[in-house]
C-alpha cells in the first residue's frame, strides 16, 4: 500500500491532524499482542494514546492522569478502540499490572524520568516523549537503568524514525554536500503572556500531589495547569527542551557529533513581565572541538519565520546545503546555490501544533517502538542516544541560568571548573519520590 494514502480521523481533525494509512507491519498472532499504558493524556498522551490504539496487534489498556478534564480527553481519544481502557491514576501502581507490556510517557517534563525509571524497574518497556529528563542526572540514571534492564526505552523525537530523514542522513554522510561543518536550527511561535499567577485552593478536579510527584512541594498557582509549567523551571525545561530539542536532534544526527567542549546561550524573558521564568528569546551555541558547531534560535514569542518556516534546521557542507523546513522535507543545494535535490514531506508541518507538529509521520516512529519490542526491528532513537541532545539543550539552559559560558568534557557532556553551574546538573526530590535506581 502507497504510504502516501490517507485516512481522515474524525476524533484528532479539529487538531489538524492527518492520519496517514500505514500498512500492516510485522506479526500478527494473538501472543504478539503488544499492551500498552499511557501516562498523561490532556493533549500530546491522547494523541499518542489514539495513534498507538490504531498500530496492529496494539492495545491501549490503561489510561493514567490526574486530572478529570484530562482523563475525559484520553477516554475520548479511545471510544472506537477495540478495548476500553481501564484508569488507574498512580504510576506507581500502573507499572505493576502483569499484563501491562510498555509505558508511554507524556506527562510534565518533571515525571518523564522518574516515571520512566520506575517503569523499567517494574520490567516493562518505554516511550517516553521529549526531554527524556528534566536535568541531565537524571537523563544519565535512566540511560543506565535501560542498560541494566535490558528494557527498551525510545525518546520520542520523531524525526528520527521519518524515510525521508534517514535517507537525507545517508547521503549527507555519503559525502553529497561535502564535508559537514556547520548547522542551525529554529523554532518560533507567538505564545502569549500567562500573566501573575495567585495562590488558590486546589481544584477538586485535579490530585495535585500525584501531579507534583517528585517534584519538592510548592503551592498550587492558578496559571500553571495545564500547560504553562513549561515555562517554570521547577516543573519544565523552557522552550529549548520542548521545541529545540527536535532540530538540534536532527543537527547532531546529520553531523555526527556526540557531546559539545564548550557551550553558549544569551537571551531572556523579554516580550512579557509575568510569572515565566524560562527564556522566551533564547540563542544558544554548541561547539565541538574546533571542527564543527551547532546554534539554536528560539523565539517563543515572535513567530517571524526564518527561511519561510517557524521551524527547521540547515546543514552546512564544503561542497553544498541541506535546508529542511520542519518536516519530512529536504532540499539539497551545490555551492553556487543551484536545486540539486528536492524532496517534499508526506504531511505539510504544522509547526505550532501542540498536538504533532507533522500529523501521523510519528507513526514511524511509534511503529519502529513497537516492531523493536516484538524484535523486527532496532529502535531509532534508544534513550542512550535521544539523551545526547536533549543534554546539549539542558546545558543551555543551565549556561543561560549562570554566566552564559560552560566548558564541558566531550566524553560525556559534564561541566568543567564551574561548580555554580553544575549544580543545576541535578535536582533534588521530594522525601519519599526520590527517583527509583534499577
Amino acid at each position: 500500500m502507497d504510504r502516501r494514502t490517507f485516512l481522515k480521523d474524525t476524533s484528532l481533525a479539529s487538531a489538524g491532524v492527518t492520519l496517514l494509512n500505514f500498512p500492516v507491519f510485522g506479526k500478527n498472532a494473538p501472543s504478539n499482542k503488544v499492551i500498552v499504558g499511557v501516562m498523561g493524556v490532556h493533549s500530546r498522551g491522547s494523541y499518542l494514546a489514539k495513534c498507538f490504539s490504531q498500530l496492529p496487534n496494539v492495545e491501549v489498556a490503561y489510561i493514567c492522569d490526574v486530572e478529570e478534564k484530562a482523563i475525559a480527553i484520553g477516554f475520548e481519544a479511545l471510544k472506537e478502540a477495540s478495548r476500553k481502557p481501564q484508569l488507574v491514576r498512580d504510576v506507581r501502581e500502573l507499572v505493576k499490572r502483569s499484563d501491562l507490556d510498555a509505558l508511554i510517557i507524556a506527562a510534565p517534563d518533571h515525571w518523564h524520568a522518574p516515571a520512566a525509571m520506575l517503569g523499567t524497574a517494574a520490567g516493562k518497556h518505554i516511550y517516553v516523549e521529549k526531554p527524556c529528563c528534566h536535568n541531565p542526572q537524571e537523563g544519565e540514571w535512566l540511560v543506565e537503568a535501560a542498560a541494566k534492564t535490558g528494557k527498551l526505552v525510545q525518546m520520542g523525537s520523531q524525526r528520527r524514525s521519518f524515510p525521508t530523514l534517514i535517507e537525507a542522513v545517508s547521503l549527507v554522510r555519503g559525502g553529497i554536500i561535502g564535508k559537514t561543518y556547520f548547522a542551525k536550527a529554529w523554532y518560533t511561535n507567538n505564545r502569549t503572556s500567562i500573566g501573575k499567577g495567585n495562590q488558590v485552593p486546589v481544584p477538586s478536579t485535579l490530585d495535585f500531589e500525584l501531579w507534583q510527584g517528585p517534584a519538592p512541594r510548592k503551592p498550587y498557582q492558578d496559571n500553571l495547569v495545564h500547560y504553562n509549567w513549561h515555562w517554570f523551571w521547577h516543573w519544565g525545561t523552557g522552550e529549548a527542551c520542548n521545541n529545540g530539542t527536535h532540530e538540534v536532534d536532527c543537527c547532531r544526527w546529520f553531523l555526527g557529533v556526540d557531546y559539545p567542549t564548550k557551550v553558549t546561550s544569551s537571551g531572556g524573558r523579554y516580550a512579557f513581565s509575568d510569572d515565566w521564568q524560562t527564556p522566551d528569546t533564547q540563542v544558544a551555541t554548541f561547539e565541538f572541538g574546533d571542527t564543527k558547531a551547532i546554534t539554536w534560535e528560539g523565539r517563543s514569542c515572535n513567530n517571524y519565520p526564518v527561511e519561510g518556516t517557524g521551524r527547521g534546521f540547515i546543514i552546512y557542507g564544503d561542497q553544498g546545503t541541506l535546508v529542511n523546513l520542519g518536516g519530512g522535507d529536504y532540499k539539497i543545494f551545490d555551492l553556487k546555490n543551484k536545486l540539486v535535490k528536492e524532496v517534499k514531506s508526506e504531511v505539510a508541518p504544522d509547526p505550532n501544533n501542540p498536538v504533532s507538529a507533522n500529523g501521523n509521520l510519528d507513526m514511524y516512529h511509534f511503529q519502529n517502538f513497537v516492531g523493536a519490542i516484538r524484535g523486527e526491528n532496532q529502535l531509532t532513537q534508544p534513550v542512550s542516544e535521544g539523551y545526547k541532545s536533549v543534554l546539549l539543550c539542558q546545558l543551555a539552559n543551565i549556561a543561560q541560568r549562570n554566566t552564559g559560558v560552560l566548558h564541558t568534557d566531550p566524553t560525556n557532556g559534564h561541566i568543567l571548573n564551574d561548580p555554580g553551574s553544575a549544580q543545576l546538573w541535578g535536582r533534588t526530590y521530594e522525601k519519599g519520590w526520590e527517583p527509583v535506581k534499577s
